[in-house]
């Protein structure tokens, strides 16, 4: 079953629950810089291992240190509560 979309006030609503995140169109972003490649590569293993254990795989995109994770829900055409669910998490790593 496809999630349900999320209304421009839901998404506002979860934007302001996140920290450094920013929508661009049906996605929400966050770059993260890192001390060097190594560190970034096992912060894009943690978000992977949370990505798969939630089914909901981000966009993301390494330059050496920094990260940039891009989510939205493809199946949907946007933002879903799985996005703002899985930013939380990435959050806290």
């Amino acid at each position: 079953m496809t999630p349900k979309l999320l209304t421009e006030r839901e998404i506002q609503s979860g934007l302001k629950e996140l920290k450094g995140w920013t929508r661009t169109g049906n996605e929400i972003r966050k770059l993260l810089e890192l001390e060097d490649f190594v560190h970034a590569m096992g912060f894009v293993n943690s978000v992977a291992l949370l990505a798969e254990k939630q089914n909901h795989h981000p966009d993301i995109d390494i330059r050496w240190n920094k990260v940039m994770l891009g989510l939205s829900t493809h199946s949907a055409g946007g933002l879903t509560e799985n996005d703002f669910k899985l930013a939380k998490a990435i959050d806290k790593l």
